[in-house]
C-alpha cells in the first residue's frame, strides 16, 4: 500500500489530504501538524477574534477520510535517500511520496525584540485580550494583516498608530489608487497612519524611530511580512530559493518530495513566485494532491487576494508589475476598480475596493480574463458602459 506523507496541518497541507481521497487515493495518508489544536483557519484571527477558531475540517472528517492526522508533534529530520520522516519524538515515518507545506512565520527583526506577531491562534489572544477602549496599539508595518488589525482594535476604541517605511500603505500588494482609498478610510476612523518613517527598534510597547522619536504604547505589534519555513527542506538537501524552490507540477529537487503554499517558490507564467495566500495555499494543495498521484498538468490559478477592512472588502487578482502603468474602470460612488495590461494587451492583474461584496462579480470577471491569457483592447475594459461580462464571453 502507498504512502503518502505530508508535513504541515495548515490550509495547504489539510486541502491536499482531502483532496487525495477524492481522487481516489487508497493508500494511507499521514497528517503532521505541529498545533495541538485541530487544524483552523487563520484569516479570521486578524479580523477580530471572538473566541472560537474555525476548523478547515471537522476532527469527524479526518476519520471518515481515513486521514491520520497528527497533532502537536514536530518534525526533526527528511531523509529523501530513506524515503522517512524523522519525529523529535523519536518515532520515524516511511513515505513513497512527501509533501511539505509547512507554510511561513511572522517576520521579527532583531530590533524588534519583544513585539508581538499575529500569526497563530495564541498570537490573536496575546493582542486582543487585553484591547479596551481607550488603550493604545502601535502597529509597525502597513500591509494587509497590520491594517486589518488596526481596523479591528479601532472600531473597538482603541488609539492606533500604524508605522510603514513605504511612502505609502500597501506598496508591494495594490496600486496607489487603490491605497488612497484605504488610506483615507483608516483616516477617517481616527487612526493616525506615518509613512515613510524607518522604525530603528521596537519592544513591546515601545517605537523608536530614526530620527530619535520614541513613541510609547499599550502594545506595540510588528507586521512586517512572513519567512517561509525551510529549514527541514534546506537541511534534507532540497533546492531552496526564497522558500522551497519547486517546478511547474510543484515536484522539488527530490522527485519523491513535493512542496505546496506559503513555503514554496512556484512558477507562474514564466516567472518564479511566492505567494502568501490563503486562496493559493488551498490551490496549490489540490493540485499538488494531484501532481502526486501522477497529474503531469501544470498550474495555472490565478493569485487572488482579500482583505476587510471597517465595511470595505478589497480584492486582488493577479500579479500587478510596479513598473507598468495601470487603468482604472469608473465604478459607482464609494468603489474602486483598476487593472493593469502588458504592451501585448494581456491582462496581468485588477484590484478592486468598495463596500461589502460590491466590487466581487467585476474583480471575479477579470479573473477570468487573466486567467485565458488573451491579447484584449483595454479600452473597452476601461469604458463603464461596455459590460465586462459580455467582454468575457467575447473573448
Amino acid at each position: 500500500m502507498e504512502r503518502i506523507v505530508i508535513i504541515g496541518a495548515g490550509e495547504c497541507g489539510v486541502r491536499a489530504a482531502f483532496a487525495m481521497r477524492e481522487y481516489g487515493f487508497a493508500g494511507t495518508i499521514t497528517l503532521l501538524g505541529d498545533d495541538p489544536s485541530l487544524p483552523y483557519e487563520r484569516p479570521p484571527l486578524s479580523k477580530g477574534k471572538d473566541g472560537a477558531l474555525k476548523p478547515i475540517r471537522s476532527e469527524k472528517a479526518y476519520a471518515e477520510a481515513v486521514i491520520d492526522l497528527h497533532r502537536g508533534v514536530r518534525v526533526a529530520q527528511i531523509d529523501p535517500l530513506a524515503q522517512s520522516v524523522l519525529l523529535h519524538s523519536g518515532a520515524s515515518l516511511s513515505f513513497d511520496r512527501l509533501l511539505i507545506a509547512t507554510g511561513s512565520r511572522a517576520r521579527l527583526f532583531p530590533t524588534m525584540d519583544g513585539c508581538l506577531t499575529l500569526r497563530t491562534d495564541a498570537d490573536a489572544d496575546a493582542i486582543f485580550q487585553s484591547v479596551k477602549p481607550g488603550s493604545t496599539l502601535g502597529i509597525i508595518g502597513g500591509g494587509f494583516i497590520g491594517l486589518e488589525l488596526a481596523a479591528v482594535v479601532r472600531s473597538w476604541g482603541a488609539e492606533v498608530t500604524v508605522f510603514e517605511a513605504a511612502e505609502r500603505l500597501l506598496a508591494r500588494a495594490v496600486p496607489a489608487e487603490i491605497a488612497g482609498m484605504v488610506t483615507a478610510r483608516h483616516q477617517a476612523e481616527g487612526v493616525t497612519i506615518r509613512t515613510g518613517v524607518n522604525v530603528a527598534a521596537a519592544t513591546g510597547t515601545t517605537v523608536s524611530l530614526s530620527d530619535g522619536e520614541i513613541l510609547t504604547f499599550d502594545q506595540v505589534v510588528a507586521g512586517v511580512g512572513s519567512v517561509p519555513n525551510i529549514e527541514l527542506a534546506e537541511a534534507a538537501g532540497l533546492v531552496v530559493e526564497n522558500g522551497i524552490r519547486v517546478d511547474h507540477s510543484f515536484k522539488t529537487s527530490d522527485p519523491q518530495i513535493f512542496a505546496a503554499g506559503d513555503c514554496c517558490n512556484f512558477v507562474w507564467r514564466g516567472a518564479q513566485v511566492r505567494l502568501e495566500s490563503w486562496k493559493a495555499a488551498q490551490d496549490q494543495g489540490a493540485f499538488a494532491a494531484a501532481a502526486m498521484l501522477g497529474n503531469t498538468g501544470s498550474y495555472t490559478n490565478v493569485p487572488w487576494f482579500w482583505s476587510d477592512q471597517y465595511d470595505l472588502t478589497l480584492q486582488v487578482s493577479g500579479l500587478f508589475d510596479p513598473g507598468l502603468a495601470v487603468m482604472e474602470r469608473p465604478a459607482e460612488d464609494g468603489q474602486r476598480i483598476i487593472f493593469q495590461c502588458n504592451a501585448t494587451g494581456q491582462l496581468l492583474a485588477a484590484a478592486g475596493i468598495g463596500p461589502g461584496n460590491s466590487i466581487a462579480k467585476d474583480i471575479r470577471i477579470f479573473e477570468k480574463l487573466i486567467e485565458r491569457g488573451d491579447s484584449l483592447d483595454p479600452g473597452p475594459l476601461a469604458d463603464p458602459s461596455q459590460n465586462i461580462k459580455r467582454l468575457l464571453r467575447a473573448a
